[in-house]
């Protein structure tokens, strides 16, 4: 499985899209749209890590200008910004629910861990205290940040109910990244949720470009 990013840039609005391409410049685009010939492929982490969440500008000559990286706060404000759209050569995995529990069973309460889905659709978990979560291009889909034993842990994975209920989730916000490419994507509340042989099937059925 091959994978790459391509920089799609938002207006404030959500109207208006454009794409980095390889000479530097920008393509006017549908967000998230297949790859086209000239468009920049970034395939190293850090780069695209790097785009993701930066302002950009009119610029007359090459459409937009890169800024600094958004602060804490720009995203409540008007203007345009970087994303990192992650584009698929071949189909994608269904998240095996075992490894997901053996994930949650060796973390150590007390620590604020995220569990999350990488770009491979492997569960792995991240100290919040020590490590960037908002522009972290590995992370495909999050769950929410817990540090309790109820939550975490060998009592938590002990957890049956729990356990299928996040299963769920994360299948949900798997096929959610995938149709839409977006990285960091949250796992939707139990209530909005199909029922779990729905996105088995859509994953399966699921086509890269």
């Amino acid at each position: 499985m091959k994978l790459c990013f391509s920089i799609d840039a938002l207006s404030a609005s959500g109207a208006k899209a454009w794409r980095l391409l390889e000479n530097k410049s920008w393509r006017e685009c549908t967000y998230a749209e297949p790859l086209q010939d000239g468009d920049a492929r970034i395939t190293d982490k850090a780069t695209s890590e790097d785009w993701a969440g930066r302002r950009l500008i009119k610029d007359k000559d090459t459409v937009l200008s890169p800024q600094k990286k958004a602060g804490r706060f720009d995203f409540l404000m008007r203007g345009i910004f970087a994303h990192a759209v992650m584009h698929r050569d071949s189909s994608a995995p269904i998240p095996d629910k075992e490894q997901m529990i053996n994930c949650f069973q060796q973390l150590p309460p007390g620590t604020p861990w995220l569990v999350y889905l990488n770009t491979s659709g492997h569960f792995q978990a991240l100290d919040t205290s020590c490590t960037s979560i908002i522009t972290n291009m590995e992370i495909a889909v999050r769950g929410e940040i817990a540090s309790s034993e109820n939550f975490v842990g060998p009592i938590a994975a002990a957890n049956e109910k729990m356990m299928d209920n996040l299963y769920h989730q994360f299948l949900a916000g798997w096929l959610d990244h995938l149709k839409s490419s977006n990285m960091n994507v949250f796992v939707p509340d139990l209530e909005k949720l199909k029922e779990e042989s729905t996105y088995i099937e859509a994953i399966n059925n699921w086509q890269p470009e």
